[in-house]
């Protein structure tokens, strides 16, 4: 994420319920006085304000914005020290800079944004008023916690079913890794659903910064979801790259540069991860079968992969063969077996009855 992104996430988190500035405009709504309010401070906001009175250690409250916002001018917050610095201020910016806004207050507000570079929030004076913050060329309306509950539970459900269709897609590449069948077609249906997963939780991301707080539940279930779908997904893409083509990024990482129209593809998704034609037969290296073998430490996980030469191999090694590799003593070779067969039943037709 860009530095403008960054800061832009964090003017939305100070605007979530329960902060300061959120409930300040939860205040002037209920009034129905409407408001323009620049937030920063510095000669930026001196070259775009004009008249109204300078205020000394007004620290910001709720109470005190919505007094303040009677008058007809606008208000001037230090979001720094977050105090109340001028009210009743008549902002001039530049008239020839564009807008799309209607409305005298939320086209001065957008123009200021241009601008001075700082966060301006106007509010309208409807029954049904609109709360909007201008950041640069960008805005962003406030919804109710309401709103904004509804459409995170609906995007975490969908992170859900996506899983699940993660998940459906690595027990049918499981099953035809066991038969010897899989085509790079198997191993891109996979990376197309987890980079899907990706997708949904950028939206959601934003949902749960307008939230603040109160998303804290929220984040926790979908960020395992996340997790848990990245980690099969970078599994995956590294036993199926072609050998002789070094990883250095996550398929994720990768795919989140392409368009929808372009995932939707999968020859496009293939020519981005470099993994071949869809028809081409491939033979996974093991790495993320044996990512599930508990408590396997990373050298004799490695040390498994170098020894055996072939997918086939490994998964038919006898607990004999599996007791050569260094680091593999009996009781590790029984326990790697047991695991190994354990996955094939599963893979098996009869493993899902």
């Amino acid at each position: 994420m860009s530095d403008g992104g960054r800061d832009n996430v964090e003017i939305l988190r100070s605007f979530a319920p329960g902060t300061l500035l959120r409930q300040g405009t939860e205040l002037i709504v209920r009034q129905g006085t409407g408001a323009l309010i620049l937030l920063g401070s510095g000669s930026k906001v001196d070259r775009v304000s004009s008249g109204g009175f300078k205020l000394d250690g007004a620290a910001f409250t709720a109470q005190r914005v919505a007094e303040v916002a009677k008058m007809d001018g606008g208000i001037v917050v230090d979001t720094d020290t977050m105090t109340i610095t001028r009210v009743n201020v008549q902002f001039i910016p530049d008239p020839t800079i564009e807008t799309i806004e209607t409305g005298t207050r939320f086209r001065t507000a957008e123009r200021l944004a241009r601008q001075t570079g700082l966060p301006v929030l106007a509010i309208s004076e409807e029954r049904r008023a609109t709360a909007t913050v201008f950041i640069g060329e960008q805005s962003f309306g406030l919804r109710s916690p309401t709103d904004l509950f509804g459409q995170a539970n609906q995007a975490l459900n969908s992170l859900e079913r996506l899983r699940r269709r993660v998940f459906d897609a690595e027990h049918s590449l499981t099953r035809a890794e066991a038969d010897g069948v899989v085509t790079v077609r198997e191993v891109v249906v996979l990376l197309q659903r987890a980079a899907y997963v990706d997708r949904v939780y950028a939206g959601l991301s934003r949902l749960l910064v307008e939230l603040g707080r109160e998303a804290a539940l929220i984040d926790i279930q979908a960020n395992d979801i996340v997790e848990g779908v990245r980690s099969v997904g970078d599994l995956v893409y590294a036993d199926y790259l072609p050998k002789g083509k070094r990883k250095t990024a996550s398929a994720s990482g990768i795919l989140s540069s392409v368009t929808m129209d372009e995932l939707q593809s999968g020859y496009r998704v293939a020519q981005e991860l470099g993994l071949g034609a869809l028809e081409n037969s491939v033979e996974p290296r093991g790495l993320r079968i044996l990512a599930g073998v508990p408590r396997l430490p990373d050298t004799v996980r490695s040390a498994l992969l170098k020894h055996f030469e072939s997918y086939r191999d490994l998964i038919t090694a006898s607990v004999a063969e599996l007791e050569q590799v260094e680091g593999v003593g009996r009781s590790r070779a029984n326990h790697i077996r047991s695991y190994l067969q354990r996955v094939e039943r599963l893979a098996s037709p009869l493993g899902d009855a």
